[in-house]
């Protein structure tokens, strides 16, 4: 089969599911007790950033694909499953490149002998806070904070996600979960160096959260009370995180949620890059369902312990709104976020975004 039927005949099989969503939940096919089903995941953006160094005529003026994702899962018999997901981030953006292509995102499998030990071996998140394992059509906000992104780069992490093993399991009527992992993370030129090891542990005292990804809002159809830590260490290097969410359904179909997530980061001598810092994100949002519209609020900080440091400290203060045509089918988002430097001669900087989002998975 020719490369381009191939293209063409996923994507019609792609966009009959999507047609067919009112009718069915999933676009799902079977063979006995294997079973694999398809989904996408599209947003774009219209982004107006200012230069803080530039005054006010520097904005950057972009109209780009934040995420165009392609993703498939399925079950192999009662125990074995897998997830893959692909993704062309950020296409279009300034410098403008629409040849970008495709990159692997997620693409592993899971072994289930027992709801206390699930074993998971492949590219996938590293499971080291709530936001990192939230999934991104159903963020509080419009995008994920730059304070859960501190340690992409120097661990060599693609998206947050790493190549390695990762055990999970539930206990307490599945409210209590673990996840612990041994990632590539950075790897010198021989390869011989210490590998990097993550964990996780949430309690959730409404409903057991037993995916692969979490849920920012639910809008109104779930109630979510959890709290988490984590820890991220690769030789010296040492990372804490530690969050309360909730999704608390109110008023016959409208929702109370957001999150209050800390990180602790310190590459020590193994990620220079990384200097010692504490960081915060407050994120909170109200879904009128009658309006199918979501008001919300967010706060982060950036804050450096050592002296020399402090010139980086930053705090961003956002608002905006989400207009739900069809639930996180599609949605549209506008974002305002103020950027303050506390202790260098930058100014002041406003970014405002709007988004265009299609899900179905």
């Amino acid at each position: 089969m020719k490369k381009p039927f191939r293209v063409s005949f996923f994507g019609c099989a792609l966009l009959a599911g999507l047609l067919a969503g009112r009718a069915s939940a999933q676009l799902v096919i079977r063979n006995g007790d294997a079973s694999i089903k398809f989904g996408v995941l599209g947003q774009f953006w219209g982004d107006w950033a200012q230069d803080s160094t530039a005054g006010p005529q520097g904005y950057q003026q972009n109209l780009y694909l934040r995420r165009a994702r392609f993703i498939m899962g399925g079950d192999i018999g009662d125990n074995v499953s897998f997830f893959l997901e692909t993704d062309d981030p950020k296409l279009g953006l300034n410098p403008k490149s629409l040849s970008s292509g495709f990159m692997l995102q997620d693409a592993f499998m899971e072994w289930k002998p027992d709801r206390h030990l699930v074993v998971s071996g492949g590219l996938m998140l590293v499971p080291f806070s709530r936001q990192t394992l939230q999934s991104p059509g159903s963020y509080y906000t419009l995008d994920i904070s730059a304070i859960t992104t501190v340690a992409n780069a120097a661990t060599q992490s693609a998206g947050l996600r790493d190549a390695g093993f990762q055990t999970k399991g539930y206990f307490l009527n599945d409210k209590l979960q673990y996840r612990l992992g041994v990632f590539d993370g950075q790897r010198d030129s021989n390869g011989r160096n210490s590998l990097r090891t993550t964990g996780y542990l949430q309690y959730d005292f409404f409903s057991p959260e037993k995916v692969y990804v979490f849920t920012g809002t639910a809008l109104g159809k779930q109630k979510i009370l959890a709290v988490d830590s984590g820890f991220d260490k690769q030789g010296a290097y040492r990372a804490w995180s530690a969050n309360v969410a909730a999704d608390l359904p109110v008023r016959g179909g409208d929702e109370i949620g957001g999150q209050f997530q800390y990180m602790y980061y310190d590459g020590r001598q193994k990620f220079l890059t990384i200097a010692e810092q504490n960081d915060y994100l407050l994120e909170a949002a109200y879904y009128i369902h009658r309006a199918k519209l979501q008001p919300f609020a967010k706060y982060e900080s950036q804050n450096f312990v050592a002296d020399q440091s402090r010139a980086k400290d930053i705090g961003r203060y956002g608002a905006g709104a989400s207009y739900y045509v069809r639930g996180q089918n599609l949605k549209w988002t506008m974002q305002y976020l103020k950027a303050l430097p506390r202790n260098s001669p930058l100014k002041p900087s406003n970014e405002f975004s709007v988004q265009l989002q299609i899900f179905y998975y």
